[in-house]
């Protein structure tokens, strides 16, 4: 093996190299500095971040592990993002994540890596630095929370708060009952049960070969998950002795894997943005339009909420995504590593699905073609996206007159006055929420539906926006259009009573009006009184230089790895 990178800071009989050893020697043994490697468990563990709390447990399965294989394990907190809790958005800050994380890798004496994620944007930070700093890595994600009931029924979080909240809008649903559910909801440790956007990225790590083949979807409160977590720690010292980094792992065939899963477990449309962020940190060329190339013809196989009735827990007992992604084996590049040194398809033989109602064979899919669907046209010239397994057939194909919000507060403001002019045609359309405008793109894109079309049993309506949706959402909802309303994008030009066009079957996104006529119109002062326009800090930052959703709302200058190497000494 050749020297270790711990050994530039450990190294040696010099002054530094006396300052780095003994103020860690806390404990530690003296052969920790001598040829042993050292390896950091980021952990996004956080009080706030209540889908992370138990990773601080699996970290100690992780750090036995790496003790087991003759490795230093090192707990290192990184910043952790709340899905539920942070405002505006947590997408606001997965790339101050991201870039804090990466700083924090190289700037430490480290030989490798374990990334602990969970809660939804916290997975896709820890890959993007990873990608970026390029040590040795392996993810281990925290894994779903197991099924709550309530009346009887399991409940979905996320899926079922939107659906019982518009329940309660439309009457049929007490209040009262309402918050009883809320007990009920979160039964146990662990993200979200449903297949949004944490149970999504964590396939997505796996299907990336990122992680320990197998682990993907294992419940938090599952023994097996620090069974798991202690064999990670065991592989990240083998990763260090074979030199095996992100570089030789996250390749274009890896993320061509990582698109096919997506479209076969019905997975979140925050994938998008996400995937296309690591990427782009890795270096590999990946476009909005290879999502609907490669997972267009994609069968749907998981009959998992909100694409379909069951949970997580249910998918893992039902034999996990290996069993999903062994059925549409044919689909994947044989090429792609993992971790391990193997090729992801060989880590699929013999994987079997133990439940069809859960897992569906390849002959009887939920759906023919589930991939995410890429959308072009003169509302969205670099493309939007709609996830058609969550959306209603027969809204697929739809002509309606506009309904426009120019920003969030907008909405609440009027979507439920007795005055809006709206009736079941219409498309409801919300600007001013991408990833400048807001700032951060926040998961507002499923516009709840006017109380008066609630009352008369609408539960879906064409929605269009440049904001996300949470992934555990559902609804005939296009996302991310592209270039988003505030930076001058044709949504921005919009007026109520317009005609809107959708065609998912024909990839088209339309405003039926000559390009002369919208050409003469000003974005409407109200939406423009809304855009961010911070005056400092993380926010300003963010606003100059986040690039559109496109290309994955990264930040311009972040695009690209810079590698471990640091070049100067602290002392």
């Amino acid at each position: 093996m050749t020297q270790l990178r711990s050994a530039q800071w450990y190294g040696g009989d010099d002054r530094n190299a006396y300052i780095h050893r003994a103020w860690m020697r806390r404990g530690l043994p003296d052969g920790a500095f001598a040829g042993r490697p050292h390896i950091a468990i980021a952990n996004t563990a956080s009080d706030l971040t209540p889908c992370n709390l138990h990773l601080t447990d699996v970290a100690r399965s992780v750090e036995a592990g790496v003790w087991e294989a003759g490795g230093v394990p090192l707990n290192l907190p990184v910043v952790s993002i709340g899905e539920t809790q942070v405002r505006p958005t947590a997408m606001l800050w997965r790339n101050l994540a991201a870039m804090a994380i990466e700083e924090m890798l190289r700037a430490n004496p480290i030989d490798g890596v374990v990334l602990l994620g969970g809660c939804d944007k916290t997975i896709p930070a820890l890959l993007m630095a990873a990608a970026s700093v390029d040590l040795p890595a392996v993810v281990v994600p925290g894994g779903p929370m197991l099924t709550g009931h309530f009346r009887g029924m399991p409940l979905g979080c996320g899926t079922d708060v939107w659906r019982l909240s518009e329940e309660v809008r439309a009457g049929t649903l007490s209040r009262e009952e309402f918050m009883r559910s809320e007990s009920a909801m979160i039964r146990s440790r662990g993200h979200c049960n449903t297949m949004g956007t944490a149970s999504t990225m964590a396939g997505m790590a796996e299907a990336l070969g990122m992680t320990l083949p197998g682990i993907a979807g294992t419940p938090a409160p599952d023994s097996r998950l620090l069974a798991l977590s202690h064999e990670t720690g065991r592989l990240a010292v083998d990763l260090v002795a074979a030199g095996r980094r992100p570089s030789d792992v996250l390749s274009r065939a890896s993320f061509h894997n990582a698109i096919v899963t997506l479209a076969a477990i019905g997975g979140s449309t925050n994938a998008v943005v996400h995937l296309l962020a690591i990427a782009g940190r890795a270096g590999v060329d990946l476009t909005l339009d290879d999502f609907d190339r490669i997972g267009s013809g994609v069968p749907l196989l998981v009959d998992l909420q909100p694409a379909g009735r069951h949970l997580m827990d249910d998918l893992y007992r039902a034999g996990g995504l290996h069993a999903v992604l062994n059925e549409v084996g044919d689909l994947l590049d044989g090429t792609a590593l993992t971790v391990t040194g193997r090729p992801l398809v060989e880590h699929l033989a013999g994987a079997r699905i133990w439940d069809e109602q859960v897992i569906r064979r390849r002959a009887s899919p939920l759906l023919d073609d589930a991939g995410i669907a890429v959308l072009r046209g003169n509302l969205a010239p670099d493309g939007a996206v709609i996830k058609p397994a969550a959306a209603s057939p027969g809204l697929l194909r739809h002509r309606g007159r506009a309904v426009v919000f120019d920003s969030v507060e907008d909405v609440h403001a009027r979507l439920d006055s007795p005055d809006l002019d709206v009736d079941e045609t219409s498309v409801l359309i919300l600007r001013g929420c991408g990833p400048r405008g807001y700032p951060g793109m926040p998961e507002v894109g499923n516009l709840p539906l006017p109380a008066s079309l609630l009352a008369k049993g609408v539960r879906d309506m064409v929605r269009i926006s440049d904001a996300r949706m949470s992934g555990t959402a559902y609804g005939t909802v296009v996302l991310h259009a592209a270039p988003e309303a505030a930076v001058g994008g044709p949504l921005a030009l919009v007026r109520t009573g317009d005609p809107i066009v959708l065609d998912v079957p024909a990839r088209r996104l339309d405003i039926d009006l000559p390009l002369a006529d919208l050409a003469t119109r000003q974005p409407s002062p109200a939406s423009t009184a809304a855009y961010a326009a911070p005056a400092r800090g993380w926010e300003r930052l963010y606003v100059d230089h986040v690039m559109q959703a496109d290309k994955g709302a990264d930040l311009d200058f972040l695009a690209g790895a810079s590698g471990p190497d640091v070049g100067r000494e602290s002392h």
